[in-house]
């Protein structure tokens, strides 16, 4: 009992130095070596006089509870928690004075707290861009609310670079018998070859593509061209969108599509435009729905030539099935729901 007092003294006198409760264990190896208390009290003296007792007295044990787990560690945990969301659960267990099963049952099942890691976002989005896409969203579920049927006259485009990605490890994954050796394959880095494609498509599918020719940058003067052959698209394809002229469209905010000859010639031609939130890729039907689809498709095949790349992206453009586009009001209602944060799929982030 003596010896224990005694260690406790130089516990609390470590404590006064500023040690922390693992400096201080590590002391106490040194110098009490066989005779040394155990890492358990150790700790859980530090813990008292960090928490404001004086007395070195022990206790009596007739039925006292645990206290690593009390109140007292709970807030104290909680306040680290609350100022470093980064701490490890080693490094609180450290700053608080209670072992690394007692902090990780505070933090687990006291406090309901788990550890995730950040999601990378298109932007981080400020009080107005939020409020934009809220707004954004709400104007064409009003247009919904008026035509039924306005989902369906709608065409959107968008603009797809495409290079060789090597295939994830969900993609290379095989079934393998008990004792067989786990599948080994290089590691490759993607590909310098890309191609450009700018495509636009409605809930019955793609109505006109074009890749952009080698060097050829997407500006104003490449653009007309396009929306001149997308109109000609539509008016054979759609020929009743055509006719009663009630088709619309929607493309993305690039440079070349806000400027004035883009804007003169869609007005020219009475083409209605719907707006699109910038740094939207969960409100674009190219971002959630196209373009994934056919990356995943093509992702981990290397194909050698831009002619390739090119007939091969043209094969599965039109493979892809159309109905995850009937996603697209639902996604409104979510982003109106979330008041303009991002989300992935049906689930609200």
């Amino acid at each position: 009992m003596k010896d224990l007092e005694e260690q406790c003294v130089c516990v609390k006198f470590c404590f006064k130095l500023g040690k922390t409760a693992t400096e201080t264990w590590k002391m106490f190896q040194q110098a009490f070596r066989d005779e040394c208390m155990s890492r358990t009290q150790c700790f859980e003296w530090y813990s008292h006089f960090k928490t404001g007792r004086t007395s070195i007295e022990e206790d009596p044990r007739s039925g006292r509870p645990s206290t690593s787990t009390g109140d007292v560690h709970i807030n104290a945990v909680h306040d680290f928690i609350l100022q470093i969301r980064r701490l490890t659960i080693r490094e609180i267990a450290e700053d608080v004075g209670i072992s690394f099963g007692s902090c990780q049952a505070i933090l687990t099942k006291k406090l309901n707290m788990h550890h995730v890691t950040a999601k990378f976002v298109p932007r981080v989005l400020t009080k107005d861009r939020k409020a934009n896409r809220v707004n954004i969203s709400q104007e064409l579920l009003d247009h919904v609310s008026v035509d039924e049927n306005f989902l369906k006259t709608i065409i959107t485009g968008k603009t797809w670079v495409y290079g060789y990605d090597v295939e994830t490890k969900a993609q290379s994954s095989q079934w393998v018998g008990q004792g067989s050796p786990r599948p080994r394959k290089a590691r490759m880095s993607q590909s310098n070859m890309k191609v450009m494609l700018v495509v636009f498509f409605d809930w019955q599918g793609v109505i006109h593509y074009k890749f952009v020719p080698r060097g050829q940058t997407v500006n104003k003067e490449f653009y007309v061209p396009v929306l001149k052959h997308l109109r000609e698209a539509v008016r054979r394809k759609r020929p009743q969108l055509w006719t009663n002229q009630s088709w619309v469209l929607q493309h993305d905010n690039a440079p070349a599509h806000s400027l004035y000859l883009v804007h003169n010639f869609l007005a020219k031609n009475e083409t209605t435009v719907v707006p699109q939130p910038p740094y939207s890729p969960d409100l674009a039907p190219a971002d959630f729905f196209l373009f994934p689809k056919l990356k995943c498709t093509l992702k981990g095949r290397c194909l050698d030539t831009f002619d390739e790349i090119q007939k091969n992206s043209t094969k599965e453009l039109f493979t892809i099935p159309k109905e995850a586009f009937q996603s697209w009001q639902k996604r409104w209602e979510q982003c109106v729901a979330s008041e303009g944060n991002y989300f992935e799929g049906d689930k609200l982030e």
